[in-house]
């Protein structure tokens, strides 16, 4: 299996990477096709697919953030069951992030994720695919160590519309597994920069984000 990186829309395998996340998620979470253009070209979004005889059968996004010494997994695709996708797109991406942390000369703290909760909003379908089902993705990165930070979750659209998307946690998996909290103004920093890419915020998300500059520490919990 190959592990590629997608730095244009113009490489052989991203209109097949597009076709899979408009199957995999729902239209709030995809990114139109022409507005990727300028994410690829970003150095720091690192967006890769996992390619078995010709075929993107997987993929994932994520960015490290050296000033916070925190990483970004934007989302992992499996398209195909009984491969060992999962595994090798997690394994690949961990060996890159540790590349981009020894090079920026950091050691990370953890990386954030946001995790479906199906139990708060009903059974999400996922394009057919029994392993990005969310109540089998949330209990795989509950055995891998994310944790839930413990506030209410919303985040714009990528539509582009203003509107708030709910259903989800903000999660995070701790490099010390031990740590019980971290700190709100690091939350605050961290979805600054990463919804800076998304002018139109709904008021929802404004007051969230205001709401946690008030606030210490942000408690971490199983999920």
């Amino acid at each position: 299996m190959q592990y590629h990186r997608i730095t244009s829309i113009n490489d052989p395998y991203f209109a097949s990477l597009h076709a899979l996340l408009k199957r995999i998620f729902p239209p709030e979470e995809v990114l139109a096709y022409e507005l990727w253009k300028e994410p690829l070209e970003d150095p720091s979004i690192h967006v890769y697919v996992a390619v078995d005889n010709g075929e993107v059968v997987g993929s994932t996004e994520y960015r490290y953030y050296p000033e916070l010494r925190v990483a970004m997994t934007d989302f992992t695709i499996i398209g195909v069951a009984n491969k060992g996708i999962g595994r090798f797109l997690m394994r690949s991406r961990e060996k890159d992030l540790a590349r981009l942390a020894r090079e920026s000369g950091t050691a990370p703290i953890g990386m954030f994720a946001e995790i479906y909760n199906p139990y708060e909003r009903g059974e999400h379908e996922f394009g057919g695919v029994t392993p990005m089902n969310p109540f089998v993705r949330r209990e795989v990165l509950s055995h891998i160590g994310y944790k839930m930070i413990n506030f209410p979750y919303v985040h714009p659209s990528w539509e582009h519309n203003g509107e708030a998307v709910e259903g989800l946690n903000l999660c995070f998996l701790p490099a010390d597994e031990e740590l019980a909290a971290i700190p709100a103004a690091l939350v605050v920093q961290f979805l600054e920069i990463y919804y800076s890419a998304l002018p139109n915020k709904p008021q929802q998300w404004l007051d969230m984000v205001e709401g946690l500059r008030g606030r210490d520490q942000l408690e971490l919990l199983p999920i």
